[in-house]
């Protein structure tokens, strides 16, 4: 068997996503997910002209040979978009692979080692009272694990709204004010309001988007930890590793990273020096499921667990291919999950399937989602970009 074609498809139903699909000789073919949120023709250009004329010809059964080729001929290895682009050509391998042996991915992996993959939904509201509205409408819907966040006083909402990304999708530029002391106030505010009207039971996780600087990081888990968040994901940029060690020493809550890290070596003295208790990478950015499972088996050794990174510029794809892994590893954590555009389910058919506070994917060959791509050329490519922060002061800060 040999691969025949490569195609790149880049879609927006609602957001934009760049799809891999890999033909074979034998009329098998593999999708997979190559999206860059913000950079997304970077991407596509990267497969058009580079990795898919490469491929022609090879064996798609050789899945970590590719992986190594691809990854080390580049010579200037990693990075975002290079990843990113490995990323898509790895899910689309594991899908022909799953087709092949008519077995789901999970499978493939080593099997189930659960039958349900425990998920956490966002909860974000203008003022306290709308935040805890979406967290009693996302209890009811069976979730007991919740990211929440709401607008910090005297600035407008630092999370893009519905009505922002319209704007986004149409190539406005969208600048924000943010400061961090008025937000180190509002959360720990947020946290007891509702805990006093959720209860214990309930798992709150915040997400500070490498927002803050180490010794701001300490003083707000130190004020939050006394209401148990299940985890403070991202709290200071993951370059300051030095500053991770200074907050694990100032506090006991949980902390979760990974997003912005795209191998295994970038992990590594994470994992290594306890630094971490949740893993968060993308697996469309870390190497694809070749490198997660690899991560994920070095994160097991240190009692660290998995919390794939499952945003709304993930398509369909990708969300499957993390709950793949979540069924198939044994230090699997909690998974981020979006319920997306119902245009986005003209394009994608199948994937995960959300109930009760918990994702499963269908028992078929492969990944168990497919494209209609007749639907996906419907939808035209948008140009947008990522909001920008600023001070007060006018200077540029961390998205």
């Amino acid at each position: 068997m040999k691969i025949e074609e490569v195609k790149v498809i880049v879609t927006c139903p609602g957001r934009n996503y760049v799809l891999v699909k890999i033909v074979t000789d034998k009329g098998i073919y593999g999708v997979g997910e190559a999206t860059l949120n913000g950079r997304e023709l970077a991407v596509a250009k990267v497969l058009q002209e580079y990795v898919g004329p490469y491929l022609i010809g090879k064996d798609p059964n050789n899945i970590e040979d590719i992986w190594q080729e691809l990854f080390r001929g580049t010579y200037w290895r990693g990075g975002p978009v290079l990843m990113t682009a490995l990323s898509g050509v790895d899910m689309a391998l594991w899908d022909i692979k799953g087709k092949i042996a008519n077995l789901p991915v999970y499978s493939l992996l080593g099997g189930k080692t659960r039958n349900k993959v425990r998920a956490y939904l966002h909860c974000s509201g203008e003022s306290f009272e709308e935040t805890l509205k979406k967290c009693e409408k996302a209890i009811k819907n069976g979730c007991t694990a919740l990211r929440v966040t709401t607008g910090t006083p005297g600035y407008p909402d630092a999370e893009a709204s519905a009505e922002d990304m319209k704007r986004l999708m149409k190539s406005e530029k969208i600048t924000k004010l943010w400061e961090p002391a008025p937000y180190m106030q509002m959360l720990p505010k947020l946290l007891k309001y509702l805990r006093q009207e959720l209860g214990e039971e309930i798992d709150l996780i915040i997400d500070v988007h490498s927002r803050l600087n180490p010794i701001q990081a300490c003083r707000l888990a130190k004020d939050i930890e006394k209401y148990k968040p299940f985890f403070i994901e991202d709290p200071i940029r993951p370059e300051f590793k030095d500053g991770l060690r200074l907050l694990r020493s100032h506090t006991t809550v949980p902390i979760a990273v990974g997003e912005h890290y795209f191998t295994k070596w970038n992990c590594l003295s994470l994992i290594s020096e306890h630094l971490i208790d949740f893993l968060r990478i993308d697996v469309s950015h870390a190497g694809g499921i070749t490198e997660s499972k690899k991560i994920a088996a070095i994160a097991e050794a240190y009692s660290i667990d998995m919390a794939f990174h499952g945003p709304l510029d993930m398509s369909p794809i990708g969300h499957a291919a993390n709950v793949h892994l979540d069924m198939s590893i044994p230090n699997f954590g909690i998974q981020e999950w979006v319920f997306h555009d119902p245009k986005v389910h003209e394009v994608f058919r199948g994937g995960p399937e959300y109930y009760n506070g918990y994702l499963t994917v269908p028992d078929e060959p492969g990944l168990g989602v497919d494209i209609d791509e007749k639907a996906a050329k419907k939808y035209k490519y948008k140009r947008s970009y990522l909001p920008t922060l600023r001070r007060e002061d006018g200077s540029v800060w961390e998205w």
